[in-house]
């Protein structure tokens, strides 16, 4: 059995989210895993910064209890963006075909649904799943269920689970869990920031990390190639004050031929959104990036508007109401018909 210690300090009191009895059913899953047992820790594909961050701290939490072995895995391209690499925890990754396909306990992290597992979606189905989610668009697939929409990362989701099995924060705990909550709070600006959060990240600082070392990292640390793609793929960019109902559409797109022309991976996209939906003129804003001849990963923002957790869903995704995204097939051009006709 992993050896609990006694709880330290106060656990905050969730309104909404997980019911008590869910808690409680996580954390005896968590404590009935036998002396050497395996517990697998999952995350979805492309993994951003509070996916990784809260399996990782979540890991490094279960280390601090001892008496288990742990796993990491994400399915799909393993190759990290450089400001998620070397992170706190990074020694728990395994490839996926290294993953234990029959763990005594397996959790997922940030994942609204087991097709964002791929590969890695039957270890959910082995045993005893975990999953820690906030995506209001959950499917509620696996055992047990810790999520709560109205959280603003899962890493504090994570932080609650941590608390009710007894594990302080450290300085490394508390990296990964800042770095997954500055991520989906957009560095404090986005809406689900509240003062809750704010108490939250100073417990985080309080352990010692530098909020401006690891802000450079994750937000500000871009080659000079991927300068030179954004400022290309934005420069086609299509506005559509009618769209939307009137509150506007702004979108762009990005191929497979651009992140050759500038040698670039494809994880440099994924910040491109951020420069897209400052758009005054929009409420809504869309990147398409290319993953295949047909395929686009697309990513979907609001200012408030639009639910675009609705047209993602309608469209295969999932999300948020002011962040989600889905898979489409097609041009470009059909993707975006499609966006258009959901927005109505």
């Amino acid at each position: 059995m992993i050896s609990v210690p006694s709880p330290v300090g106060p656990v905050a009191d969730q309104a909404t989210g997980p019911t008590g009895d869910e808690w409680a059913a996580a954390v005896a899953a968590v404590r009935a895993v036998p002396p050497g047992g395996r517990v697998l820790l999952l995350c979805h594909v492309n993994p951003d910064g509070d996916a990784l961050g809260s399996m990782l701290g979540f890991g490094l939490g279960l280390a601090r209890l001892g008496g288990c072995a742990v796993q990491a895995a994400f399915p799909g391209n393993q190759e990290l963006p450089p400001s998620l690499r070397g992170m706190p925890g990074s020694h728990l990754l395994v490839q996926p075909d290294e993953a234990w396909a029959d763990p005594d306990l397996a959790l997922c992290f940030d994942v609204a649904s087991a097709s964002r597992l791929d590969a890695l979606a039957d270890r959910m189905t082995a045993r005893t799943a975990i999953v820690v989610d906030h995506h209001a668009s959950n499917t509620r697939f696996g055992g047990i269920h810790l999520v709560d929409p109205t959280a603003a990362a899962t890493s504090v989701v994570v932080d609650q689970l941590l608390g009710r099995l007894g594990v302080p924060l450290d300085r490394e705990i508390a990296e990964c869990l800042y770095v997954a909550l500055i991520t989906d709070t957009g560095s404090f600006r986005f809406d689900m920031t509240t003062p809750a959060v704010h108490q939250f990240a100073a417990r985080l600082l309080a352990t010692g990390i530098s909020p401006a070392e690891v802000s450079r990292r994750v937000f500000d640390s871009r080659p000079f190639g991927a300068v030179q793609l954004f400022g290309a793929v934005l420069q086609r960019s299509v506005l559509e004050p009618a769209a939307a109902g009137g509150q506007g559409l702004v979108w762009t797109h990005a191929t497979l031929a651009d992140l050759e022309r500038y040698d670039q991976p494809p994880y440099v996209l994924e910040a491109l959104i951020d420069s897209v939906r400052c758009t005054v003129e929009a409420d809504v804003s869309c990147v398409l990036k290319q993953v295949s001849e047909t395929g686009w990963a697309v990513s979907m923002r609001s200012k408030g508007g639009v639910d675009v957790s609705a047209v993602a869903v309608a469209l295969g995704g999932g999300g948020h109401r002011l962040a989600a995204g889905f898979t489409g097939a097609g041009s470009a051009d059909e993707v975006i018909a499609a966006i258009r006709a959901q927005l109505g």
